[in-house]
């Protein structure tokens, strides 16, 4: 028996088996295989991507912007033939100027926060640039730093606008000035370097003088000026509450002086046509018109008189209980009567 009889068979006192034996050409199948399995499986997670709801990707095509997508899953050629960079266009970003936030504390940064105002004096500024992508292939391919390139542009706009205004302008009434003029420059900038950036806002967070009695002494000027203000705004207010009350007395008192006015002239033209109609009467019959007006004035000025007519001319003794007569009438209880008839006296009589 031959050695390889022997290895063919089983050795007595193992058990085991001999291992089975493969064709010619199958291990190399199987590497085949397993490598082709592997670059299958890199090339399907690699050609699935996704982008977040606050993101937006740019796909580049052997190197070169081709498209953009928005969030959600999608799918790429693998690399090298296609590439995806994802940048957070949706995102509202800020940059300080003047300082930096670490944690709940703002750390200064002087030269970014130090300029010089238009009458030579320094001021300290401190901003807050608020910003998004607004195009994704120009602020991936024409500014390397974006957000240094912000940083600078910023800066230099806030210097130059702080440098053509006077100190006590720009810590009093101009900061809201300067801020709108530092948006457009900030703007404009943007826009002539096509850097993909849309500037949303800038605040500024402080433009005071540098600290020390240079500071202390500005701060009084701010607090005289705001009370100045203030009192500025009481005397407009008063002087708006008090107008109109005065223009509305005033016009009251007009109306009131037009109304007696026509009235006035209404009473007079009412005498003017009595007395007119009174002469014509008196023109037809002088003496009873005269006799009337009398009686009538009479009435008037003696509405409770009680006229006794008496004639003298007689020798005998008239005897008239004039006592009687007026307690009987003050204790009769009657209605107020119409002026009594008044009966004229004769000739040579006389009225008591």
């Amino acid at each position: 028996m031959s050695l390889t009889d022997l290895n063919q068979n089983e050795k007595p006192g193992m058990g085991g088996r001999r291992p089975p034996e493969f064709k010619p050409g199958t291990v190399k199948k199987i590497v085949i295989g397993v490598v082709a399995a592997i670059i299958i499986i890199s090339i399907g997670t690699s050609s699935f991507y996704t982008v977040q709801e606050q993101e937006r990707a740019a796909i580049l095509t052997f190197g070169k912007y081709s498209n953009e997508t928005s969030a959600g899953l999608h799918f790429k050629w693998p690399y090298p033939i296609q590439q995806v960079i994802t940048v957070p266009a949706e995102l509202t970003q800020r940059i300080h100027i003047g300082y930096r936030q670490e944690g709940s504390e703002a750390v200064p940064v002087e030269e970014e926060a130090m300029m010089i105002t238009g009458d030579e004096n320094i001021v300290s500024a401190d901003a807050v640039v608020q910003w998004k992508i607004s195009n994704i292939r120009d602020y991936l391919y024409n500014i390397s730093d974006p957000e240094q390139f912000l940083r600078n542009a910023a800066s230099s706009s806030i210097r130059a606008v702080i440098g053509s205004e006077k100190l006590d302008y720009a810590i009093t009434d101009g900061k809201t000035v300067i801020q709108d003029k530092v948006r457009e420059k900030l703007i404009e900038l943007q826009a002539k370097y096509q850097t993909g950036i849309q500037i949303i806002d800038i605040k500024f967070q402080d433009i005071e003088p540098p600290s020390g009695q240079v500071a202390e002494a500005f701060r009084e000027v701010t607090n005289a000026r705001e009370e100045k203000n203030t009192k500025i705004n009481n005397a407009a207010k008063y002087e708006n509450d008090r107008i109109p009350k005065a223009r509305g007395e005033a016009q009251a008192l007009l109306e009131n002086a037009e109304g007696q006015k026509k009235s006035r002239i209404l009473n007079a033209e009412g005498d003017v046509a009595k007395f007119n109609a009174i002469y014509g009467e008196y023109k037809n019959n002088p003496n009873v018109t005269e006799s009337r007006l009398i009686l009538e004035t009479l009435e008037k000025i003696l509405p409770d008189a009680k006229i006794f007519i008496t004639n003298s001319n007689s020798d005998t003794v008239n005897y008239l209980p004039l006592n009687e007569l007026l307690r009987g009438s003050g204790s009769a209880a009657a209605p107020p009567a119409a002026t009594p008839p008044v009966t004229e006296a004769p000739q040579g009589g006389d009225a008591q």
